[in-house]
């Protein structure tokens, strides 16, 4: 039998680290995303946060799928939608994604974002602690407490309300 794959910390980040996902429009591809990732059972979604310029998630992808792959596609995905947006609505801020690169013209994420594997419990835990408390940080300063933060898993994890409808409490796998 396969073996599981484990609970995973990602992060992605917008090209040059510019600020695109402050309209929640932005925001709201990503979770719609992430929405169908768990509804056609690729990932599970266990805790995110969307800030102005990255994303961190802690995910499990599912076995019958490959992390890579899930991993392309959902940023393939997202960036196509945000680039379409951008053409239609705000073109000259789209110029400043442009790249000279042989496979396309433009770029929204960084190459390469970071996938941790979490071995345990206690690894989890430090990371939800770390994304719950990101849109507090002083260079951010978007909240005042994590659960007022609106793209954030933080408020399930303190009443149980999922917003989005696609989070699974990390203690029921842990």
């Amino acid at each position: 039998m396969e073996s599981e794959h484990p609970i995973q910390f990602f992060t992605a980040t917008i090209l040059n680290w510019k600020h695109l996902l402050t309209p929640d429009k932005y925001k709201n591809i990503i979770t719609s995303s992430l929405q169908f990732l768990v509804n056609q059972k690729r990932i599970i979604l266990l805790a995110y946060v969307i800030m102005p310029n990255h994303l961190h998630l802690i995910w499990r992808i599912n076995n019958s799928h490959k992390r890579e792959d899930v991993q392309r596609d959902f940023l393939k995905f997202t960036a196509q939608q945000i680039r379409f947006d951008l053409q239609a609505n705000h073109p000259q801020v789209l110029e400043k994604f442009r790249v000279d690169a042989k496979d396309r013209a433009y770029q929204i994420w960084e190459r390469n974002p970071l996938s941790v594997d979490l071995l345990g419990k206690e690894m989890v835990e430090q990371k939800l602690q770390y994304i719950h408390l990101n849109p507090l940080q002083e260079r951010w300063d978007l909240v005042q407490e994590p659960e007022a933060y609106r793209y954030s898993s933080a408020k399930f994890y303190l009443t149980d309300e999922d917003a989005f409808g696609f989070l699974t409490d990390y203690r029921e796998i842990c």
